[in-house]
């Protein structure tokens, strides 16, 4: 059996080298290495397949969030609300534009922001509502953006870690990242559609907000060396491009290998005592960026993690820390959800080359864990 990787980037490049090779050689040969044809060819296909009027690709995710926060030119001091129960990207973000993050709690089944307990927290200063679609699946989207109209708020979706998901109601449908005024996402390589570097995109339906998204990425120029906007360099360059345009045809077969994986997990681990497996929404598709499991406690959760790494078997906490009790970002706030799960969430490997064995192998091991913790 081989290793076992959280992601296993070797062995989808093996998968794939052929074609890969192939456009980065063409990249090489043509020495476009900026703005190269391979860029606007992936826009394209992600507009085309996600029915969003404007895809603006950036340099990673964070600028992404960075820019759209930009180009909303909020004043200074605005309130944004979003969850807690995250990774720091956004409200780093939000600090360096002078924009203040409330943070507001998570449903303790599927992680994903609690839309029920935004309404109570906007006040006359919160201009915008940041949703994160977390671990592979989307916040209830229907209802936030009802509220968000009602209040008259910006909506931006940080939607990094569930590219491809689906969102589906009677009353609404579109795919994380194209349902708010602004959507983001990245191309980091151990994303569901990843780089071999640093990437990121920004999906829009308003042709304003398209047009200095665009102009902001691009040091705020329309035109070469007229520079109407303040903006950034933010560029993705063509290699990682064409390294994306390989795998955008495969991302469908990821997302069905990847549940098929989480299916297999499920299997084996749902009747475990002290171990609760992932929720699904009955809102969106999951696209299984993660598979997190819930342990009973924080001790049983570490000893688990330590059991399973003397093992050969890596997993990682996502997150440790809430935002609000972040050194950089301290709030005093009551979010017991946010708390308690950065106590008890562990997330397992999961990728479209984890095999059979190798995963029998994990379940196995938590099996033996959890009888020898009774």
């Amino acid at each position: 059996m081989r290793s076992i990787k959280m992601v296993d980037l070797q062995a989808q490049y093996a998968r794939l080298s052929f074609d890969i090779d192939q456009a980065m050689k063409q990249v090489l040969l043509d020495g476009d290495f900026i703005q190269g044809a391979a860029v606007k060819q992936f826009e394209k296909a992600l507009a085309e397949k996600y029915a969003v009027k404007h895809v603006i690709s950036c340099a990673n995710g964070t600028d992404a969030l960075q820019l759209a926060f930009m180009s909303l030119g909020l004043p200074k001091g605005s309130e944004v609300i979003t969850p807690a129960f995250s990774y720091a990207a956004l409200a780093e973000v939000l600090h360096l534009l002078e924009l203040k993050p409330v943070f507001v709690d998570v449903d303790p089944t599927t992680f994903l922001m609690d839309v029920g307990a935004v309404e109570a927290l906007i006040s006359e200063n919160t201009w915008a509502i940041a949703p994160v679609h977390l671990y592979g699946q989307m916040v209830s989207m229907e209802p936030l953006m009802a509220l968000a109209k009602k209040h008259k708020l910006f909506v931006v979706e940080d939607a990094a870690q569930a590219i491809g998901s689906q969102y589906c109601t009677p009353g609404e449908h579109g795919f994380a990242g194209t349902m708010g005024h602004i959507g983001t996402t990245s191309f980091f390589p151990s994303k569901n559609l990843g780089c071999y570097g640093d990437g990121g995109a920004i999906f829009t339906n308003d042709d304003d907000l398209a047009k200095r998204l665009r102009s902001m990425a691009n040091h705020g120029q329309t035109v070469k060396y007229q520079h109407d906007l303040v903006g950034m360099n933010s560029r993705l360059d063509t290699l990682q491009a064409a390294i994306l345009l390989v795998k955008f045809p495969y991302l469908l077969d990821f997302e069905q290998c990847r549940r098929a994986v989480a299916a297999r997990y499920d299997s084996g681990l749902l009747d475990l005592s002290g171990l609760t497996v992932p929720s699904r929404t009955v809102d969106s598709s999951h696209v299984f960026h993660q598979y997190t499991i819930v342990l009973a406690s924080q001790a049983m959760r570490d000893a688990l993690k330590l059991y399973l790494f003397e093992r050969g078997i890596p997993s990682m906490i996502y997150y440790p820390t809430p935002l609000h009790l972040q050194t950089a970002y301290r709030q005093v706030v009551n979010l017991p959800v946010s708390e308690d799960l950065c106590k008890r969430v562990l997330s397992l490997p999961i990728c479209p080359e984890l095999d059979v064995e190798q995963q029998e192998y994990i379940i196995n091991n938590i099996q033996n864990f959890i009888q020898k913790s009774q």
